[in-house]
């Protein structure tokens, strides 16, 4: 797929020379997780809800939103945790 204005291709996922569908891109690795809530999926994992922010597609996404933030194909999350210090 050749985006307009982009001089680079971009391949779809690949699982035993398949096309894969329903994947997204989280913190650069590639996730199955398109459908699932992002509170279900981050509920899935290790993160501390209350020391996190998440970017989906370059825009923040508030907590209270979580529950009906329905992730997509092809969405792109960063998951960014707070580290306290002095």
């Amino acid at each position: 797929v050749h985006h307009r204005g982009c001089n680079s291709f971009v391949r779809p996922f690949l699982l035993h020379g398949k096309e894969r569908t329903g994947l997204i891109q989280i913190n650069g690795q590639a996730v199955d997780a398109a459908g699932k809530t992002l509170s279900a999926y981050l509920a899935e994992t290790a993160f501390d809800l209350a020391h996190i922010a998440v970017e989906r597609n370059g825009e923040i996404v508030p907590k209270k939103q979580y529950d009906q933030t329905i992730l997509a194909e092809g969405d792109v999350l960063e998951i960014v945790g707070f580290v306290g210090g002095g």
